[in-house]
């Protein structure tokens, strides 16, 4: 057993490696491209930036816009997992809910690249739509997921993609389907898992834009759970703002 125990920490430590160093590939592509623009940076220059080889660059994305799309290739995966391995007692959206919480996270550390991210992808409409067609990807590999964890031997086939974000590369994973992926492919999933995907992203989206553009005395998890709340309940009108209420339109109720 403690065999095994260290060589967990090991491996713990190796990928904890790996996600600092495209960290900071990433990062440094950000703000190289927000200053430059993504076109005018070089694979050269972000990997000058980040401390490492433009031959590292390459272990950690397949391509030059892939560190614009691609901040973190696993964490569709990751998600993916924790739906698969959430208590059997949590419905699909609270599995969903605390997968998606235990990511984003990291919006709140890095609010500065990303709001960055967002500005590059304005001035650079391929890389908007090319992480449209990743998202998109990940949608319906989410979809799927939902969908065995609440019918493991219905028709919605097996989660293709999982196990694919632990390998050792580092770069993109399976799901990473190109933006003309036919989503008929798909049409064995129900309704219910796909309307769930596509209202999980939409509630990141918000609540991230939500965070950004108000700074309310909230952290960013607690205004991602509040949107769950809302969804929830059904997305019922909620009362009227009072003095005592915060900005944003939380309730006091626990």
């Amino acid at each position: 057993m403690q065999c095994v125990t260290n060589k967990g920490a090991g491996a713990g430590l190796r990928e904890r490696k790996k996600q600092a160093t495209r960290a900071a590939l990433s990062e440094a592509a950000v703000r190289l491209a927000a200053e430059h623009g993504a076109e005018n940076v070089t694979v050269e220059a972000i990997s000058n930036a980040a401390g490492v080889s433009p031959r590292t660059f390459f272990n950690y994305f397949d391509s030059h816009d892939d560190v614009f799309v691609m901040m973190d290739p696993d964490v569709g995966e990751r998600v993916r997992r924790a739906i698969r391995d959430a208590p059997a007692e949590l419905s699909p959206l609270d599995a969903v809910r605390e997968a998606m919480a235990a990511e984003l996270a990291e919006v709140e550390l890095r609010h500065e690249v990303w709001s960055l991210r967002a500005k590059v992808f304005q001035k650079s409409p391929h890389l908007l739509a090319r992480g449209l067609g990743l998202h998109m990807a990940e949608e319906r590999d989410l979809a799927r997921t939902i969908a065995r964890r609440i019918d493991p031997d219905g028709p919605g086939g097996p989660d293709v993609h999982g196990g694919t974000g632990g390998s050792g590369s580092g770069t993109r994973s399976d799901s990473a389907a190109p933006a003309g992926a036919d989503p008929c492919e798909d049409a064995d999933i129900e309704l219910y898992p796909r309307l769930l995907a596509a209202v999980a992203g939409t509630a990141a989206r918000v609540a991230i834009e939500h965070w950004y553009a108000h700074s309310p005395p909230l952290t960013f998890p607690e205004i991602f759970r509040d949107v769950f709340t809302h969804l929830s309940a059904g997305l019922p009108q909620p009362p009227a703002q009072t003095d005592d209420r915060p900005s944003d339109g939380r309730t006091t109720e626990s």
